[in-house]
């Protein structure tokens, strides 16, 4: 299994309010969500984006069974106003954005994400330059805390930061592994979560400016979307939730928006249940009122 799409019925169900219409999903990954919409909206036509490698090469194995429906782009979704206008799209019905790490980027230990990795890497895009190894090995202290402060929201941050400086001086560190030990050397284990894990997740976030890149398509989706149509995004942690519940909530205030999500929806006990990772999953919609 390359990936378990979460909530696909949800999402959905929230997207869709056009079933003639043409769709973006911005996170294509191992295609579940664009399968799953494919399947329950016959006559729907999908313009998908990814700029992992994989996830084009897995659209490429899936092309037939897509009947000529999805136009892939591997891109960043940040560039989607940019790239529907080389299209010469102008308008959409719809846009998907499931944020975050898909299971195959965690469980690939040559892409360095998950904690037994033998390597430092975390970018979801190859072609770029900078990785985790660069920022662990070569920012300051100063940089370091704010980076772990900032997006992993970590409070020993300073002390992480300190003891990442004190081992540099023995040689480069060029594991994810031996980033994990560093690491809980200074902090224990709080239940179930590893230690690492805020820490993991602010270098990743960064290496891949996942929040820039959030930002980018919330300020290009009201100009893109036609007049009743919808965003849904998918979020894993706090940072991405606030910035798009502050972005639908200004974009309601000023009449451009309904918000279809009051509550952010999260899956079932027996999704979590059969996809751990679904736990932490939420949605948020809302839908375009305004003719602007």
């Amino acid at each position: 299994m390359y990936h378990i799409s979460v909530m696909p019925l949800e999402t959905s169900q929230y997207l869709v309010n056009n079933m003639e219409g043409l769709y973006v999903d911005c996170t294509f990954g191992g295609g579940g969500h664009t399968s799953y919409l494919l399947n329950k909206f016959e006559k729907i036509k999908i313009i998908a984006f990814d700029w992992d490698e994989d996830a084009s090469n897995r659209f490429l194995e899936q092309r037939e069974d897509f009947e000529g429906r999805v136009t892939f782009v591997r891109d960043n979704f940040r560039n989607i106003k940019s790239v529907l206008a080389r299209m010469n799209i102008n308008k959409i019905d719809g846009i998907l954005a499931d944020i975050g790490v898909s299971s195959k980027q965690f469980d690939d230990l040559e892409r360095g994400f998950s904690f037994n990795s033998s390597v430092l890497d975390m970018r979801m895009d190859k072609r770029n330059a900078l990785t985790a190894k660069e920022i662990v090995n070569s920012y300051s202290r100063d940089d370091l805390t704010d980076i772990f402060y900032k997006y992993g929201e970590e409070r020993k941050s300073r002390q992480i930061a300190d003891a990442i400086i004190l081992r540099r001086k023995r040689g480069i560190i060029s594991t994810a592994l031996e980033l994990r030990d560093i690491i809980c050397s200074v902090k224990r284990a709080e239940g179930k979560i590893n230690p690492a894990t805020k820490v993991f997740q602010a270098l990743r976030v960064f290496v891949n400016d996942e929040l820039g890149n959030l930002e980018a398509l919330l300020s290009d989706a009201p100009e893109l979307l036609n007049q009743h149509g919808r965003i849904v995004l998918v979020s894993f942690h706090s940072l991405e939730d606030r910035i798009i519940k502050q972005d639908f909530k200004k974009n309601a205030s000023d009449g451009i928006y309904k918000i279809l999500t009051k509550k952010v929806v999260t899956a079932s006990q027996e999704e979590i249940y059969l996809n751990p990772r679904s736990r932490s999953a939420k949605i948020r919609a809302a839908e375009k009122i305004s003719n602007a």
